[in-house]
C-alpha cells in the first residue's frame, strides 16, 4: 500500500538507529597524511591543472599584447582629453 509520499513498507529516510551505527571518516586519504604531504598533494594538482591549460603561441602573445597596450593607450587619450575639457569648463564657471 502507498501513500503520497511513498511505501509504507520502504521509508523514505534511513532510521536514527542505523545511521548512529555508521561511522563516518573524516578527509579521507587526505585526513592520513601530515601538513607536508598535504602541500605536496596540493602542488601535484597544480601542475596537474596548467599541463590542461591551453598556453597561447608566441605569435598570438604578440597580437594580444599589442592589442592591449594600443587599448590602454586610445583609453588614456580618451580620458586625458575629458579631463582637458572639464577642467577648461571648471575654469570657465568659476574663473
Amino acid at each position: 500500500m502507498t501513500d503520497a509520499v511513498g511505501s509504507i513498507d520502504t521509508p523514505d529516510a534511513p532510521d536514527e538507529a542505523t545511521e548512529s551505527k555508521k561511522k563516518t571518516r573524516k578527509g579521507g586519504k587526505r585526513g592520513k597524511k601530515g601538513p607536508l604531504g598535504r602541500l605536496a598533494l596540493f602542488y601535484r594538482q597544480i601542475v596537474a591543472e596548467l599541463r590542461k591549460v591551453v598556453w597561447p603561441t608566441r605569435n598570438q602573445l604578440t597580437t594580444y599584447t599589442t592589442v592591449v597596450i594600443v587599448f590602454v593607450v586610445i583609453m588614456i587619450a580618451l580620458v586625458t582629453v575629458i579631463d582637458y575639457g572639464f577642467s577648461q569648463a571648471v575654469k570657465g564657471v568659476f574663473g
